[in-house]
């Protein structure tokens, strides 16, 4: 890569250390709502739905920025894009304070959401200081940032109680408002900003840059990441009030049990990254898809009660998920969403090298509305069927549906590159398709010369 020439490993690492933790504390504001929420439903005597749809709408407005946040990263840069747009969040998080109303609540939480069009800010100004075969690494640090939702679900619960929710949106805003003028004081442009301008060069325009948009991958990759991403962003806002509601525990301790889920699903994407870039990033979501479903499933199974005929009459039992269950399986749900999240993006740079900002601004905004529709959706499901799990029941549908078209569109393509693959002794031994690769290779080289 050209315009990493003269690049030093520390201009690298600070870039990395400074995009991440301004991502991490954009990430603790996106969330401010699975917390502060809580309150705010028993203050206004809101239902299931309506508190889903308060949860929801930060998430909204972070999805659907992304597509536009990433062309512009594209155009002016992330260090300036980053900046303004911290600045800009936290003045909307500051004006949260005065809201009364449930509408004025909405209205606030879409400006709130802007903290969430951050990830994409990021994932394109840090892809751009790092080598091909660093960036899964590298992305998956600056991914590691989702940890703020575990800060949101540690602190805020107790900031909650001792000021109010009022004063804990306004100590969001400052922290916000230090860590922007941080970022923009001790970052530099990305390398290839600065090459493009010290060369006289245009930014690419915004119609080049959603050319590749067109391609049914991209959209794919996108499904995947409304579940690794766009479930635990829901997860992460629904959690602390399926634990009050299920389990009757306090706000704090909700809290508490929430962040064990969303730390494991944040810290752990480095992992993920690293993992990429060693096994491959296809792997990585097999990985993810299967655990996933096996967690869902024990997740989603309702409490049920049983009555068998044994030889001396009836026998009762009931079979039930204990707390500490479901608190041992979305840690474990969230450990394997993290490796995912990081899996998604390894494909992009690699895939769409110069498209970066567009194609992981689509993807993102993707995942990002399954935060969105995925509290709605269990707040209304919750409505309708009463039962707690069946939120976890409609994420084991999703994650089915991601794997399955995962594995067609891979078997599709293997066959199209090696077609030996689709003869019946290649298609059930997958462990012995890279050999059968490797001997087509052999005839094709093979095939001119005993022309």
């Amino acid at each position: 890569m050209n315009h990493l020439e003269g690049v030093t490993r520390p201009q690298q690492y600070r870039a990395l250390s400074l995009s991440t933790l301004a991502f991490t504390t954009c990430f603790a504001v996106w969330t401010i709502f699975s917390i502060i929420g809580v309150q705010i439903k028993q203050d206004l005597g809101l239902n299931e739905t309506q508190f889903g749809i308060l949860v929801a709408t930060p998430i909204l407005t972070g999805s659907i920025s992304r597509i536009f946040l990433g062309i512009w990263t594209e155009q002016l840069g992330g260090r300036r894009v980053f900046s303004v747009l911290m600045l800009v969040t936290a003045l909307c998080v500051f004006l949260l304070s005065y809201v009364e109303s449930y509408l004025m609540f909405l209205v606030a939480a879409l400006g709130v959401g802007l903290a969430g069009g951050s990830f994409i800010v990021g994932i394109a100004y840090t892809s751009y200081w790092f080598e091909k075969e660093k960036q899964g690494t590298a992305l998956g640090i600056f991914g590691a940032g989702n940890a703020g939702a575990a800060i949101t679900n540690f602190a805020a619960p107790f900031l909650l109680l001792a000021v109010g929710w009022e004063q804990t949106a306004v100590v969001y805003a400052i922290v916000l408002t230090i860590i922007a003028v941080i970022f923009w004081v001790f970052t530099k442009e990305d390398p290839l900003t600065r090459s493009r301008r010290g060369q006289g060069g245009k930014a690419t325009s915004a119609m080049a840059q959603l050319q590749p948009l067109k391609h049914v991958q991209v959209w794919r990759f996108s499904l995947y990441y409304f579940f690794v991403f766009g479930a635990f962003v829901a997860l992460a806002s629904y959690l602390p009030r399926y634990y009050v509601g299920a389990y009757e525990v306090s706000i704090a301790v909700a809290g508490t049990l929430a962040a064990l889920y969303t730390l494991p699903g944040s810290v752990f994407r480095a992992l993920g990254g690293w993992m990429s870039d060693r096994y491959g990033a296809r792997a990585i979501m097999y990985l993810t898809f299967i655990a996933s479903l096996i967690c869902l499933f024990l997740l989603a199974y309702p409490e049920t009660s049983y009555v068998v005929q044994g030889k001396e009459g009836e026998i009762a039992f009931t079979l039930a998920m204990p707390l500490w269950g479901v608190v041992v399986l979305t840690v474990l749900l969230g450990f394997f969403m993290s490796l995912g999240k990081a899996a998604v993006y390894k494909h992009i740079p690699v895939y769409y090298p110069q498209n970066v900002g567009s194609v992981g601004g689509l993807v993102g905004m993707i995942g990002g509305l399954g935060g969105f529709f995925l509290p709605i959706l269990f707040g209304a499901v919750l409505d309708l069927t009463g039962v707690w799990t069946s939120s976890y029941m409609v994420l084991f549908v999703l994650v089915a549906v991601s794997l399955i078209w995962m594995h067609g569109a891979i078997r599709r393509m293997e066959r199209q590159r090696v077609p030996e693959l689709s003869e019946e002794r290649f298609r059930y031994l997958p462990e012995i398709q890279e050999p059968a690769a490797s001997h087509a290779r052999q005839q094709q080289e093979l095939r001119p010369k005993q022309t």
